[in-house]
């Protein structure tokens, strides 16, 4: 009885957090013999100069380039407003009159300058645009980010199709860190559970770091209740080896107060199996097997060579729930 109310750990308020940034990260460029090397790469940068061919002034090109920089990093995607530095990829803006209205044009260019996709954005009053009016250029923002994000992740799909060692065509390499938090033996239980469930499943789990695709650090917080119970959290944060978190598995309930205090048994086990099903669900939503990166129709992106990303690393986007949403 006791084992089967504790399972309820994993089962009564189970959710997947996704990242908002789940993005591609299209911009690690091609590293070198040594980057590859590392374990760790640095964050690149999508950079965004003042534009210099969308029919405004000097002061409205620059005004334009940290609106898109601004918005692009509430997205969470890493972006300045600065002219491209060596390994940087590039927004390159320009824009076309129609009659009344101007149509800006939006380009993904790689750190050689090589144009890797485009989306048009929506028209503008012309009036409003060559002016610099703020509340145009911030209607073309908003209008282009989402097109820009999704256009990325095109742009990731594309290169990941063409790449034998993307993760669209190996296994992932998963790197679980011992538990922290829990009292009794829970570190130690369920960091044994989580790393034997999430090898059933089907990655490659490793105890170190080293080439992982993907880090998973599983914490556990005590909180105290009244009326003698505990709120018990067990979060499962997924992220990626440059730090960027990809989603997060988390699992809450609470349990007369000193229930964990020493065995976990089989507790570890059930709140472990519902886990490990969520964490798949993170890494495969952001493996994007299915290609689903992007809506058809939406944007155009061209080949290239694949992404630079260091061997056992792909390049780039939940406590556990029977459904992602």
């Amino acid at each position: 009885m006791l084992v089967r109310s504790l399972a309820r750990l994993a089962l009564l308020l189970p959710l997947i957090l996704s990242a908002c940034g789940d993005l591609p990260e299209p911009f690690l460029g091609n590293p070198g013999a040594t980057a590859r090397r590392l374990a760790v790469p640095a964050t690149p940068m999508l950079a965004v100069p003042p534009p210099s061919h969308a029919l405004l002034d000097a002061q409205a090109n620059g005004d334009f380039a940290d609106l898109l920089a601004l918005s692009l990093q509430k997205e969470e995607v890493p972006t300045l407003a600065r002219e491209p530095r060596k390994g940087d990829w590039r927004l390159a803006v320009t824009a076309e009159r129609k009659g009344d209205e101007v149509v800006p044009r939006y380009a993904v260019q790689d750190p050689n300058g090589h144009e890797e996709g485009a989306i048009t954005g929506g028209a503008v009053p012309a009036s409003g645009w060559a002016s610099g009016s703020s509340r145009t250029l911030g209607q073309a923002a908003q209008d282009a980010v989402p097109k820009i994000v999704a256009l990325m992740m095109s742009i990731r799909a594309t290169r990941d199709r063409a790449d034998p060692n993307s993760l669209l065509h190996r296994i992932a390499k998963i790197y679980v860190p011992d538990v922290t938090g829990a009292p009794g033996d829970g570190n130690q239980a369920l960091t044994k559970q989580i790393r034997a469930r999430l090898a059933e499943i089907g990655p490659l789990v490793q105890r170190t770091p080293e080439n992982a695709d993907f880090i998973v650090k599983g914490t556990v917080t005590i909180t105290p209740l009244p009326k003698g119970q505990q709120q018990v959290e067990i979060a499962w944060t997924v992220t990626r080896p440059s730090g960027v978190v990809t989603g997060k598995v988390s699992q809450l309930n609470a349990v007369p107060a000193g229930t964990l205090d020493q065995y976990w048994g089989d507790v570890a086990l059930v709140v472990t199996q519902e886990a490990a099903g969520g964490i798949d669900r993170v890494v495969e939503r952001f493996i994007d097997r299915g290609g689903n990166g992007a809506e058809d129709g939406k944007v155009s992106a061209t080949g290239g060579t694949p992404f630079g990303t260091p061997p056992g690393a792909a390049a780039a986007p939940g406590l556990a729930k029977p459904a992602v949403n």
